[in-house]
Formats: structure tokens, C-alpha cells, sequence
């Protein structure tokens, strides 16, 4: 209680011209902004753990998020001549579909876990796309789609390396907000499917990370199943804490029970 009463007092000082409303039943906090009469809202213990490892500097990239969330909300969000800055992301299930004032917001399925959105990428932060958004400039859904499938495979897919109790991750964390929805690069999940010499397994916890395993014993799964669950925890953007198999160009999500952690991790 004393650390979200801290949090809290925080948020407050820090965007003392917003409406801060504290949700105890939902441990949950919402940022209203009074002119644009919408809001944001966060996760209280999420915020609580990352002041407790670093202080104020671990609110200071949720800070960031919310200032750049409410600049994006200011600006007249249009698509006409800005296709090649559309792009998918990649949300849980749980995700609403509709924006606050009920307009539906251009989405698709993709596993039992997660669901595609589409976006619209204004610098360090993108709006998501709805129906209203279409409409109003006369744009097909499909087109928009295809955008940004198209756009996807122009970004990098640089990862780093690292090895666990015989096991192979590789890491994406480029930070440009896409990283989960590389994923959605079909050519490149093959590609990255096709070097690994165990079973394939990919994770993508948080929008910002998308983890591949090369799982070559039993221990790989503890450790995946570990590892996913800490950055979901850490995500500003949490998706899933669960990996997914990569099996004939399928993902489908495993279920890993924790036995022991690996001597090495």
C-alpha cells in the first residue's frame, strides 16, 4: 500500500492538469484528459513493481507513454497519402474491439491468444485504426491491411543470441513499437524456423520483444516458459505469458509447468 500510495502522489504531480482517478477495487489507475474527454488506463501493481526495482526512473517510461499517447490523441489522425506508415500489432484477446465512443476498430484474428490490429504509426507513438477512420476518408479495409503487411517486412529483424542450459534464444527488441508484430512476417518465421536444430518456439509476452527458441532438451521449455512469463510481467504492452509451438507454419500455444530452474540460467 505504501508504494502505490507513492505511485499514485506521482502520477499525480506529473500530470497535475489530468484527471488521475485511482480504481482500489480494480487496482488499476486511469489518466483522464479534459479536454479530449478520453483516458488511459493502467496497471497499479504493474507500476508499483517497476518503482520498486527502479525508483523513479522505472515510472519514467510510462511517464513518456502517457505525454506521447495524449499528443497522438490531439493530432487529426489521417490515413489518406500516409499508407506506407501503417503497420499490424500484435494484442491479447482480451483487448477491446471497439474504441470508447463505440467505433469498431479494424482487427483480425490470429491464435487463441492474440489478435491483429491495425495502426497508424505517428512517430513515437501510433493510433490505432477504426472503422470510423475509414469510412470518413472512403478507404477499403483490405488496402489497409495489405499496407501494412507490405510495410512490416520493411523493418529489421536484427536479433541477439544467447544460450541456456543447451538451449538457443534469440531476441527482437528494437523498441519501434513492432517488435511483436514480426511475428507476422511469414517469410522470416521461416526463415528463423528453418536454422533451428531442436523444436521451434516463438513468445512474444510484450509488444516490444519477440523471443525464438531452439529448444534442444527439456530444460528449454522451463526456461522459455520462465523467461516469458517475467517480460510479460515487465511489458508495458503485455500480450501473452504463454510461447507457442511453431509446427507446419502454425502456431499454437503450450502450456509449460515449471519444474526446476537450469544450474546455468
Amino acid at each position: 500500500m505504501a508504494t502505490s500510495n507513492k505511485v499514485l502522489r506521482k502520477l499525480k504531480a506529473k500530470f497535475h492538469d489530468l484527471d488521475v482517478q485511482h480504481d482500489e477495487e480494480k487496482a488499476s489507475v486511469r489518466i483522464v484528459h479534459p479536454t479530449l474527454q478520453t483516458g488511459l488506463n493502467l496497471d497499479l501493481p504493474r507500476l508499483e513493481a517497476k518503482y520498486d526495482q527502479k525508483g523513479d526512473a522505472g515510472l519514467e517510461d510510462t511517464f513518456s507513454f502517457i505525454t506521447l499517447s495524449f499528443q497522438a490523441m490531439e493530432e487529426k489522425k489521417q490515413l489518406q497519402g500516409k499508407l506506407q506508415h501503417v503497420f499490424p500489432v500484435i494484442r491479447s484477446t482480451s483487448f477491446p474491439i471497439e474504441t470508447k465512443d463505440q467505433k469498431a476498430l479494424i482487427h483480425e484474428p490470429h491464435t487463441a491468444e492474440t489478435r491483429i490490429y491495425y495502426a497508424l504509426d505517428q512517430g513515437k507513438t501510433y493510433a490505432l485504426i477504426d472503422e470510423g477512420m475509414l469510412e470518413s476518408e472512403q478507404l477499403d479495409e483490405q488496402a489497409i491491411k495489405e499496407a501494412a503487411r507490405f510495410n512490416l517486412r520493411s523493418l529489421e529483424t536484427d536479433v541477439k543470441v544467447d544460450e541456456v542450459a543447451g538451449n538457443r534464444f534469440y531476441f527482437l527488441n528494437s523498441n519501434d513499437g513492432y517488435d511483436a508484430s514480426r511475428i507476422l512476417n511469414e517469410a522470416w518465421v521461416k526463415e528463423m524456423a528453418s536454422m533451428m536444430e531442436g523444436s521451434v518456439a516463438f513468445s512474444i509476452p510484450h509488444q516490444d520483444v519477440l523471443i525464438v527458441a531452439d529448444i534442444r532438451n527439456d530444460q528449454g521449455y522451463d526456461v522459455l516458459g520462465q523467461m516469458t512469463f517475467q517480460f510479460f510481467k515487465e511489458g508495458r504492452v503485455p500480450v501473452t505469458a504463454l510461447p507457442f509451438s511453431y509446427e507446419n507454419e502454425k502456431l499454437e500455444p503450450i502450456f509449460i509447468l515449471a519444474r526446476k530452474k537450469p544450474k546455468d540460467q
